[in-house]
């Protein structure tokens, strides 16, 4: 069906990677022998702890308010909650005002992005990037320009001076990175946070996994710094350290002055995230410390697990690992997106060609390939490496 009329940004923005690569499935029979492998996406399978979803059960039985239009900006105990408990892990001093609880770290990304950029304008994306930001800056019509970051995944703030322009709005960072897997060490973060304050534009700085970095120090030192929110702006998810992805909590960290404009998208897009999630992970930040140790400890040992087993396979090329993801070079003569199609049917696996995560301009994407191993335990990981080392494509 020709749709009449449609906005070319939109008919311009590629389909959502991961629905495109579940129809894949389609037709495709996975007997009990050999059941299949999804390591698609990063986002937890497996419901809340109990305490937190009775938390949820019981607000939603006895708060009426919890049913009716929250603050814009979030419930004001989970700001401060989230600002104190930041305060503490990254050495800074914020406050409750410094926060704003968005519908998911996606709607975090977007609402900052309608602040900073406006048609026509540029932000720089390290690749392999990943794809929903790519997506919303092409629905917005805003350049994303790619500073390829080569074998060791890391970014190099140098040629992002080079792609400096007068339209440059904002340098956009993930660590843990999301497709890489690669933890980006605290001297890179500040090098980039430098640079953008140098040029008078934003770090928009995505920690959605932090919870599951490998290191016991701080990542980096950028709110320290008594002036961080004229450059930075920090971007949090409570999906995979709560499981409350169906919720879609997240947060932005910025100037007060920055929220302020925040507010105005936030309220016309959708008022305000979700009550009861918001309730959720409050109630996670506030008792379940001890349990996401535990996970982070799960996610570290299922890590270690991936990197012992491209150990035993001598002809792919582990790039970058660390908590949700492992990115990849493959050996197959096939490019990444058939042979992905192929996987599913030759190894019941499905993962994504590193193609989604890269411009069709960069032929690095044909080779390689994202795995989101979160999911799997370590039997799981193991399946998986037999699998793989006994496929040709």
């Amino acid at each position: 069906m020709t749709l009449t009329p449609l906005a070319p940004p939109m008919a311009a923005t590629f389909a959502p990677p991961v629905m495109e690569a579940r129809r894949w499935l389609e037709g495709v029979d996975f007997p009990p022998e050999r059941p299949l492998i999804n390591v698609s996406q990063a986002a937890p399978v497996a419901a809340p702890p109990e305490g937190l979803r009775r938390a949820i059960a019981e607000a939603a039985l006895t708060q009426v308010e919890a049913h009716l239009y929250g603050p814009v900006l979030g419930l004001p105990e989970l700001r401060a909650e989230l600002a104190s408990q930041w305060s503490a892990a990254y050495g800074g001093a914020l406050r409750a005002e410094h926060v704003a609880i968005t519908q998911g770290c996606n709607q975090a990304f977007a609402a900052a992005m309608a602040t900073l950029a406006a048609p026509g304008d540029e932000v720089i994306l390290p690749t392999p990037w990943y794809f929903n930001h790519k997506m919303w800056c092409d629905m917005a019509s805003v350049k994303a320009v790619p500073l390829a970051t080569g074998p060791d995944l890391l970014p190099d703030p140098e040629k992002a001076r080079a792609l400096i322009t007068p339209r440059t709005r904002a340098i956009i960072l993930i660590t843990p990175n999301n497709p890489g897997g690669v933890e980006y060490p605290p001297a890179l973060v500040q090098a980039f946070m430098d640079l953008a304050r140098a040029h008078k534009i934003a770090l928009i700085l995505d920690e959605t996994y932090r919870d599951f970095d490998s290191r016991d120090t701080r990542p980096h030192e950028l709110f320290t710094d008594p002036d961080w929110g004229d450059t930075l702006i920090h971007l949090y998810s409570f999906s995979k350290a709560y499981r409350l992805t169906g919720h879609r909590v997240g947060a932005m960290v910025a100037s007060e002055a920055r929220l302020a404009q925040v507010e105005k998208f936030l309220d016309t897009v959708a008022i305000c995230a979700g009550q009861l999630g918001q309730i959720g992970a409050l109630w996670g930040m506030r008792n379940l410390g001890d349990w996401v140790a535990g996970e982070r400890a799960e996610i570290l040992s299922r890590r270690a697990a991936m990197i012992e087993g491209f150990a035993r396979l001598g002809d792919w090329r582990l790039m970058g690992c660390g908590a949700y993801f492992a990115y990849v070079e493959h050996p197959f003569a096939l490019s990444s997106p058939e042979a992905a199609k192929e996987l599913v049917r030759q190894a019941g696996v499905l993962l994504l060609p590193g193609t989604m995560f890269m411009p069709e301009t960069d032929p690095a994407g044909q080779r390689q390939f994202r795995i989101a191993f979160a999911n799997i335990d370590r039997g799981g990981i193991s399946m998986l490496m037999d699998r793989l080392s006994a496929v040709s494509l």
